[in-house]
């Protein structure tokens, strides 16, 4: 018996499409307040000592909190060649935006500091707030995208035809998805601050991150009732073959008003996804109007992983639609990569996920603690 049939394909392709979801969550939460204290960076701070409370609160953790995002992509590229290959060519304008606006932060973050001028660290200033306002924002409308279903074809040879546009991506939907991703990261940010930042400027993150909170809950329970009444979802009508070849030709799709809640009707119990997501905002609110210690940024993390994973459940099986061929749609059991490559990779990740983890718990275990102006006026070394 060959090693890598210990498990079978089927089990392998769901594992990958599960950790897919962890990376994309634990990219939003780690990343996220990142982005999130980037965005508000201009409305926490009024001087410049704030402002560099601000940042120092996210200076430690910031580069290690990116490697989710390339775990993510390195993910994406190896247990899933064909949603890498449609989605990121398809999206090669928004992804190129996305990485610009990306490589804003670090220049940011290294220089701001090394000259004295107001103008010169008011650049920069802004030049975080982009590097956390546009990937939210664009990662959102990316969402909104394939909810509504990417204008993409394959032909008998499984090549890919992108027939979109950059602005095509820019529908209302798409927008309302982009701007609940925004307030979501500024209400993590938010909670962040209130952990980690020490008077005016924590005051200010709660407060921000209270009325970010309440935007997310509107956002997203709005964005549920217009997914129900205008948004098509896709359903297979073919015999699924959970353990066949990856060619997404092999199937008949047809896409039906409601069927993005098919997956809900049948196990109710999966509501709790949404529920948390909506919960988790609400909490946030609450907790942050109460001045609670270390709660919100918990509940916060917690209304994330229940937006992302409502959509990760309304659309299993299908993980990029396609709305020009509904045939063409990628799903978690025809876009995968072999049997025998998900086998070693869940090896390697069972090696060094949790090594990953150890090592980001013991950093944040180090530099804990909260940064005040006092420290930041002190002129240490080691803050930005």
């Amino acid at each position: 018996m060959t090693l890598y049939t210990l498990i079978d394909y089927e089990t392998l392709r769901l594992i990958w499409w599960v950790l897919l979801g962890v990376l994309l969550i634990g990219f939003a939460a780690t990343d996220g307040f990142d982005m999130g204290v980037g965005m508000l960076l201009p409305f926490v701070g009024r001087t410049d000592v704030e402002r560099r409370v601000a940042i120092n609160t996210v200076g430690p953790v910031w580069e290690g909190n990116q490697v989710w995002f390339i775990l993510g992509g390195g993910a994406i590229f190896a247990a899933w060649p064909p949603l890498y290959a449609v989605s990121f060519s398809g999206f090669y304008l928004a992804m190129f935006v996305v990485l610009a606006a990306l490589i804003l932060r670090p220049v940011a973050f290294k220089y701001r500091s090394k000259r004295d001028e107001p103008a010169w660290r008011e650049r920069w200033d802004w030049a975080l707030f982009i590097g956390g306002f546009v990937p939210a924002l664009i990662f959102g409308v990316a969402v909104g995208n394939v909810l509504q279903g990417v204008p993409f074809r394959l032909d008998e040879d499984l090549r890919s035809f992108y027939e979109g546009s950059f602005f095509g991506l820019l529908n209302p939907f798409a927008l309302m998805c982009g701007l609940l991703s925004v307030a979501m990261l500024a209400m993590h940010g938010g909670a962040w601050l209130a952990l980690k930042a020490d008077g005016v400027v924590a005051e200010r993150g709660r407060r921000i991150g209270g009325q970010a909170a309440l935007v997310t809950f509107v956002l997203y329970a709005l964005g549920g009732v217009l997914l129900w009444a205008f948004v098509e979802g896709y359903r297979i009508v073919s015999e699924v073959v959970t353990d066949g070849p990856s060619n997404p030709l092999l199937k008949e799709v047809e896409v039906v008003a409601g069927a993005w809640f098919d997956n809900y009707a049948a196990r109710p119990w999966l509501l709790v996804a949404p529920a948390t997501g909506l919960i988790g905002a609400l909490l946030a609110w609450a907790t942050l109007r109460l001045r609670l210690e270390g709660l919100p940024i918990i509940v916060s993390g917690l209304s994330i992983f229940g937006v992302i994973s409502s959509v990760g459940i309304a659309m299993f099986p299908f993980i990029l639609p396609s709305s020009i061929d509904p045939r063409s749609s990628l799903t978690v059991w025809d876009s995968s990569s072999s049997h025998q490559t998900l086998f070693i990779m869940l090896v390697v990740t069972v090696i060094f996920l949790p090594i990953v983890l150890a090592y980001t718990a013991w950093v944040y275990r180090v530099l804990w603690g909260k940064v005040t102006e006092a420290e930041v006026r002190r002129e240490a070394g080691h803050y930005y």
